[in-house]
């Protein structure tokens, strides 16, 4: 089974997935239909990209009547922001080395 961090990348790595999800992130929550009027995309297409996200735990879905309504799940990008720290920590380390050999290098 992939991890978290796997998973979300896979999930985020399709343009349309992340255009929803991004969509979801800054509208709050939309219908089937209110996604698929501006995905470029057709409705199954736009049902099944959901299907991958709330998979993946990123968006959640609720029913209303005959509608489904999706809305995003911000704590699921919790992997990202973690392998964003660890990376930003590791190139930060690596660019202070870097400076410090220059500085040894000029003297």
């Amino acid at each position: 089974m992939p991890d978290a961090r796997d998973l979300l990348f896979k999930t985020l790595a399709d343009p349309t997935r992340r255009a929803l999800f991004e969509r979801l992130c800054r509208e709050g929550e939309q219908t089937v239909g209110a996604l698929t009027a501006q995905a470029g995309v057709s409705q199954p297409a736009v049902s099944k990209h959901l299907g991958v996200l709330k998979q993946a735990g990123m968006v959640q879905d609720r029913q209303q009547g005959r509608q489904t309504h999706y809305s995003a799940r911000i704590e699921a990008l919790a992997p990202l922001i973690d392998w964003t720290s660890e990376m930003s920590a590791f190139w930060r380390s690596r660019f202070d080395s870097l400076e410090d050999l220059l500085k040894r290098m000029d003297q």
